[in-house]
């Protein structure tokens, strides 16, 4: 099986809901971002060592698409998947379900691997790709 999918879970606080105990709608983006982040913990890679080089990953772009709301209290799994490796980029397809499985928002997410100190695009490190691309 290849490891490049994951699984993160968290639970919906207060704070992540309107009034009507809904999740707000930015807050997914959130979600997706924490399940990211997590997955390259996993993976041994820690984004501070990066940034303390000036390099770093930032979204490039994003689709969502909201299907179902998700409530205070719910417990939600984020699966991520990586569709693209390219060079200098991924492409995360990743989505959000609820305890009863049902789909709650969808997300297709581009990062690419920047030098902040040159504002560009730069390779992803191979120790990056290696991690991400090994199989079990």
């Amino acid at each position: 099986m290849s490891e490049n999918n994951n699984n993160f879970q968290l639970r919906v606080y207060y704070e992540d809901t309107d009034i009507g105990g809904i999740v707000y709608h930015a807050n997914y983006l959130k979600f997706f971002e924490r399940a990211r982040t997590e997955w390259l913990r996993e993976k041994g890679i820690t984004q501070s060592s990066f940034l303390e080089q000036n390099l770093g990953f930032v979204v490039t772009r994003l689709e969502m698409d909201y299907v179902a709301s998700a409530k205070f209290d719910d417990l939600l799994n984020v699966s991520s998947l990586i569709s693209e490796f390219k060079r200098a980029s991924l492409v995360f397809n990743q989505q959000i379900t609820n305890q009863d499985q049902q789909i709650i928002c969808t997300a297709m997410v581009r990062i690419a691997f920047v030098d902040f100190s040159k504002g560009k695009p730069c390779p992803i490190p191979k120790s990056i790709l290696g991690a991400l691309k090994r199989v079990s």
